[in-house]
């Protein structure tokens, strides 16, 4: 892999996720802004681009499964996984944090007022994303895993009703700026999640679960945005090209 200020976090992200490992050591968004340059970010965030670029290649030297390079896998695969790891996820774990920031806010709100404004950031969040994935399990996950079946049939598939499948793409891909962008307000709020030196034991418990939170959402977005969501674009591009 090469490692060249102009290449985009994205890019190297998509190309080996164990990558991500690095740049969220320095805070560096590899989703929602993974198309910000080598060079933008660490002139943004004052890092020595040679020091990450050796970092992400010590990383990316450890030996790795075979089987989880996901860029291998056929799409409705990666559909699949989406939903039932990540998609699960959030609605297993949304209404537990909801109840420790609801707790934190009667308990500590009183000192510490910011808690009202990242429990009110997650609320919004987690009521967003339900909505936001029944979207993309009723409509565009469909279609997804229709135009992989129809890559190893050979049979023509169906046109959707939204035109092409760059347009819930593009929806989507809104949404997660738009979670990308309530994070950071909330890291913000909290100094990146780390609890105050009068902080209980479930404070430290729930910004522990929220950074888990927001990590598991940075691979769910990184999945879609930088692999699935391409490869559905090409590949519906190639099938209506061959169908012609």
């Amino acid at each position: 892999m090469k490692i060249t200020p102009e290449r985009t976090v994205g890019s190297i992200v998509a190309e080996d996720y164990r990558t991500a490992s690095v740049f969220t050591k320095y805070g560096i968004d590899f989703c929602c802004k993974g198309g910000y340059s080598v060079q933008d970010v660490c002139e943004r965030k004052n890092i020595d681009q040679a020091k990450l670029a050796d970092e992400i290649i010590k990383v990316i030297g450890r030996d790795v499964s075979s089987g989880n390079d996901v860029r291998t896998w056929p799409l409705d695969r990666l559909a699949d996984h989406v939903e039932t790891v990540h998609h699960r996820y959030v609605e297993e774990r949304g209404p537990i944090l909801k109840q420790y920031l609801d707790k934190l806010c009667k308990v500590h709100g009183d000192r510490h007022p910011e808690l009202f404004a990242i429990n009110e950031e997650f609320n919004t969040c987690i009521g967003a994303m339900a909505m936001h994935m029944k979207k993309e399990e009723l409509i565009l996950f469909p279609f997804v895993r229709n135009l992989a079946k129809s890559e190893r049939s050979g049979e023509p598939f169906k046109a959707p009703r939204f035109g092409t499948v760059e347009s819930p793409v593009k929806a989507m891909m809104e949404d997660h700026n738009d979670e990308g962008e309530r994070f950071e307000r909330m890291n913000a709020l909290s100094n990146n999640f780390t609890p105050p030196a009068d902080g209980c034991t479930t404070y430290t418990t729930a910004f522990r679960m929220l950074r888990e939170f927001e990590a598991d959402l940075h691979l769910h977005i990184h999945l879609e945005n930088n692999i699935m969501f391409p490869r559905a674009i090409e590949l519906e591009k190639r099938l209506a090209h061959a169908a012609n």
